[in-house]
């Protein structure tokens, strides 16, 4: 009879702004698991719809200020104390504290909806970046898998994957397009990198 010990299980926290789709596909991978748990979310946006995607999924949360964040220890001390083997910003639009990304070295990561070092950085995130790749008349773009440093998309790149823009092609378009890359690679990386721990 094997008896699963519980040191042994991956945990995962994430941290989101919006809709919370990556958080959902995420967790839908997951999902099932014994050697996997998604432990926390925190989200910034207290109308964010990734709150009740949390509450539907079972998935403990906190809403976080810009204070607590930038000017206490507040969120630093929870997730040192939930002691993550990978931190996932999954939409999630602020630049993380210097103490968290210190402090858990290689173990943030972040998806951006372009392929980096292109249409990165302060203020690219989203429709933005979708709008941008369209009026350049890129042929190609695609999605980031990145580790987290101090700087916007500036951090490691672990995964690249991309597609055709075509000439017809809206934000819209292509937003539909990078949604179907995300939800194809991200949780996979994901679970590759714990399975590299």
């Amino acid at each position: 009879m094997c008896i699963l010990n519980i040191y042994s299980m991956k945990k995962i926290v994430l941290f989101a702004s919006g809709n919370g789709t990556n958080v959902q596909q995420i967790a839908e991978h997951f999902s099932g698991r014994s050697d996997v748990e998604i432990s926390f979310l925190f989200c910034n946006k207290k109308d964010a719809y990734v709150l009740e995607r949390a509450k539907n999924l079972g998935i403990p949360f906190q809403i976080i200020d810009r204070h607590s964040f930038y000017e206490t220890s507040a969120v630093y001390d929870q997730l040192a104390a939930l002691n993550p083997d990978i931190v996932v910003l999954a939409g999630f639009l602020w630049l993380m504290p210097s103490n968290i990304v210190r402090s858990f070295p290689d173990k943030i990561i972040n998806i951006h909806p372009a392929l980096l070092p292109k249409y990165g950085g302060k203020g690219m995130y989203g429709h933005h970046v979708h709008e941008a790749v369209v009026a350049a008349k890129e042929s190609i773009t695609g999605i980031t898998i990145h580790y987290v440093n101090e700087h916007y998309d500036k951090g490691s790149v672990i995964f690249q994957a991309s597609c055709r823009v075509l000439p017809q092609d809206t934000a819209d378009d292509v937003a539909a397009k990078i949604h179907l890359l995300e939800k194809e690679h991200f949780p996979k990386v994901i679970d590759k990198l714990l399975n590299e721990q």
